[in-house]
């Protein structure tokens, strides 16, 4: 079936436009409603008013004097996402934790890429720790998001071996690289019903 997805975002967009892509050739049967970001600056916005797809700056300062100020602002994240009538909701770039408010509204419907083979550097700049650790192998993970951070079950990784000579640069663009494929990827997979969670595991269903 064709899912109607919520992109939320603070940058860039260059897994919004991974999406898109894949939409455009064929390969996700998805449709995107709407493109919510934190940041008014954000490039995304220009990409999804390009394509004719609302893009909407969600001002977090005027939540900031209120109690629980991320759960208001989650509400509201939530409600503008239950107006477009999305199916499921995809973090691409989002530089603010999810709350539970957002994440009960819709339960292991949320998907967040991140530049690490989870659960090894977890949160920001996981390139750069992966380097200062002295990893050899770093990666990405596609996962439900949960209340923890970066703490989902994941759904699919991708393994990116690091060089003698990366820098933090050159490691998170060969990284991106792989982020664009994944991501549709599993996108596709929900969207086909082929996701099968028991606790941590999430496994591929082969035939539906």
């Amino acid at each position: 079936m064709t899912i109607a997805l919520g992109v939320l975002a603070s940058g860039r967009g260059s897994n919004f436009q991974a999406i898109l892509d894949a939409i455009h050739q064929g390969t996700l049967d998805a449709i995107v409603k709407v493109v919510i970001s934190n940041k008014a600056d954000a490039l995304v916005l220009e990409r999804s008013r390009s394509h004719q797809i609302p893009g909407i700056f969600l001002d977090p300062k005027p939540f900031a004097q209120k109690e629980n100020s991320r759960e208001a602002y989650d509400q509201a994240v939530g409600q503008v996402l239950q107006e477009h009538r999305v199916d499921a909701v995809v973090l691409a770039g989002y530089m603010r934790i999810v709350t539970s408010v957002l994440i009960r509204q819709f339960p292991w419907k949320i998907f967040n890429i991140h530049p690490s083979l989870l659960p090894a550097f977890p949160g920001l700049h996981a390139q750069r720790q992966a380097l200062e650790w002295g990893a050899k192998v770093s990666g990405c993970s596609v996962h439900f998001v949960t209340e923890g951070v970066d703490e989902g079950p994941v759904i699919i990784q991708e393994a990116v071996p690091i060089l003698d000579h990366d820098t933090e640069e050159s490691l998170s663009e060969r990284i991106l690289k792989r982020e664009h494929e994944i991501f549709p990827k599993a996108l596709q997979w929900f969207a086909e019903g082929r996701l099968s969670r028991d606790g941590r595991r999430v496994s591929l269903i082969h035939s539906v």
